[in-house]
């Protein structure tokens, strides 16, 4: 692998969700520290699943991997880690400062903005400081997928630029009393991101032409911000020899072979690893073991033995949607488990009855438009954008509260605008005007991969307990987005997954999240099922296998709705595709 060549002591493994960042990261940590090198595996996902992948509980706290000599590995928790920032803040004033004021500042602190400070603040303390990693040869991050990777990898250098001109506006008091210390950590964080001799960066893609083109336009986002050591790494290539004799196989072989071919030209230049498909999940140490070699999988399954199925289609959740003639339809789940594909296809269908319908999206690496490759009457396709919603939202702000201030505070309050806090505010704001438009009309939104969605809806729980603690001294009526979340009557969450085990195993996670905060999901969809096309390949029977339990899982232990999408020959863009997607049925393929 030449990736693996001298490798540096930083490596980041990053891409479009569900491309296999961390099955990858973590057999690199597992084939470094079997020879010999002293390993730390780092997750910055908040949604991270490199637990599940070892079998064992990872926290905070740095934890040794057992069976392997040499490697430890810990999860950036954000929510963990903005508790101990929070107690940093408040604990030198709590009982000198009036209770009410200390109360402020904890909900000061409270939303998405200290969540991810917090969570940068561990990350960049693993780049800088020797007394935490000192004793490791290599430190290896499994990332968010892509977009907030970029946020990341951006947030050294802009609080480190943000506090080098602020003085601090009200806005961001609380998070920059403790960013302040960190000026000098920062700094350095910077200086090590931007050193090739430290640290490389491996992108990660399937052989789709969407993975491929999200991961091109990466490579040029990080080559903009000085990260020169770029790898490519195209994961889960299908073997030439599965598709003799399997249309199905055939088909995804050929719509690979073509994507491989017309790979963007950023890309051509950088140095490139092939992973073959496996017919096993990646899940514990002697799946990693195999990634990197050509061994043999476990016992194939008959060409011949039977993988019956007979489960709820995607046409009978949307018949029940419909029935509502408006509403909030959220899909929501893992990167890379195709909720784009489904949100598109669903307001497609809602479209095609007659129903107006507002598709829209808060994935940044999300690309409506190229899924439904044409318009279509009754609906709207829009995307929140932070760049553009950061920009609106300045615009708005110093139009109102700026318009009445002099030179000086006009000044001060440009400056506070700055704030890498301020996209989350505006990314809120924008989320909330999707959420109230929901009444007069379908909304259909495509979210973020979970761990950001997550932090999103922190943001959205956090206004409504501020909206809660200022009104509920009056009789005046409201309603908060999380209150419009919460209610089944407005909001229909669809938890997406593909039936395999870590994919499961998160989405049981979300809906757990989901449901502490006051959000019943109302269906499931497992996605792209081997086992409900009809397959002859030797390793994607093998796989159509190993889904029957997953399967089974989630009918009987999770989800009250659920529906199975089959694999499909032909790629699901456009909307006669995409309807077809709706109405496809289990066992059939298509």
């Amino acid at each position: 692998m030449e990736f693996l060549k001298q490798p540096p002591r930083f490596l980041f493994f990053t891409g479009k969700g569900g491309v296999g960042k961390t099955s990858l990261s973590c057999a690199t940590a597992v084939h470094l520290a079997e020879r010999g090198r002293r390993v730390l595996l780092v997750s910055t996902d908040p949604a991270s699943n490199v637990g599940q992948v070892f079998g064992q509980t990872i926290g905070d706290t740095i934890t040794p991997i057992s069976g392997v000599q040499g490697l430890d590995a810990l999860d950036i928790d954000p929510q963990a880690a903005a508790e101990v920032y929070r107690q940093r803040i408040v604990g030198p004033v709590r009982g000198v400062l009036p209770e009410a004021v200390v109360a402020g500042i904890e909900e000061q602190l409270s939303g998405a903005c200290t969540t991810e400070i917090a969570a940068f603040d561990e990350f960049t303390a693993l780049l800088t400081d020797s007394t935490l990693t000192g004793n490791y040869q290599h430190i290896i991050f499994d990332t968010a997928p892509t977009g907030h990777t970029i946020r990341l990898l951006q947030l050294p250098g802009a609080w480190s630029g943000f506090l080098e001109v602020s003085q601090g506006d009200a806005s961001c008091l609380g998070p920059l009393a403790g960013l302040e210390k960190q000026r000098t950590q920062y700094k350095a964080a910077v200086e090590a991101l931007a050193n090739p001799v430290l640290t490389r960066l491996v992108l990660v893609a399937r052989p789709q032409q969407a993975a491929l083109r999200e991961v091109a336009r990466t490579e040029e986002e990080l080559a903009a911000m000085g990260f020169t050591q770029q790898y490519l790494v195209i994961n889960g290539v299908l073997p030439s020899a599965e598709a003799v004799g399997d249309p199905l196989a055939a088909a995804l072989w050929q719509r690979e072979q073509a994507a491989l071919n017309a790979i963007p030209e950023g890309l051509k230049t950088l140095p490139c690893d092939s992973v073959p498909l496996k017919a096993f999940n990646l899940v514990n140490l002697d799946a990693l073991r195999q990634l990197f070699t050509d061994a043999p999988s476990s016992p194939q399954v008959s060409r011949d033995a039977p993988i019956a199925l007979d489960e709820p289609r995607l046409a009978d959740l949307v018949d029940d949607i419909a029935a509502d003639g408006h509403g909030l339809v959220m899909l929501m789940g893992k990167g890379g488990v195709g909720k784009t594909t489904l949100a598109a296809a669903i307001a497609v269908e809602l479209a095609h009855r007659g129903l107006p319908v507002h598709l829209t999206t808060s994935d940044p690496a999300a690309h409506l438009t190229e899924t439904l490759n044409a318009s279509l009457a009754g609906l709207t396709v829009s995307r929140i954008d932070p760049q553009a919603e950061t920009a609106r939202y300045r615009q708005h702000v110093l139009e109102t509260k700026g318009k009445e201030l002099d030179g000086q505070g006009r000044a001060l309050l440009k400056e506070d605008l700055q704030s890498p806090c301020t996209e989350e505010i505006a990314v809120f704001q924008a989320f909330s005007r999707a959420i109230r438009e929901a009444g007069q009309k379908f909304v259909v939104m495509d979210t973020a991969p979970t761990g950001h969605t997550l932090l999103l809806l922190d943001a959205t729980g956090a206004y409504h307990r501020e909206v809660i603690r200022r009104m509920g001294t009056t009789d005046i009526s409201f309603t908060t987005p999380m209150m419009q979340l919460q209610d089944p009557k407005q909001t229909k969450v669809l938890i997406v997954t593909l039936a395999e085990t870590t994919p499961v195993l998160e989405a049981a996670h979300l809906q757990a999240d989901l449901r502490r905060a006051g959000i019943e999901p109302w269906a499931w969809i497992i996605n792209t099922s081997v086992a409900a096309a009809s397959v002859g390949s030797p390793l994607l029977r093998q796989r159509a296998a190993s889904e029957l339990q997953e399967i089974q899982a989630v009918a009987n232990q999770y989800a009250d709705h659920y529906a199975v999408v089959p694999l499909l020959k032909k790629e699901p863009i456009g909307a006669k595709r995409l309807r077809a997607l709706i109405h496809s049925s289990p066992n059939l393929g298509g």
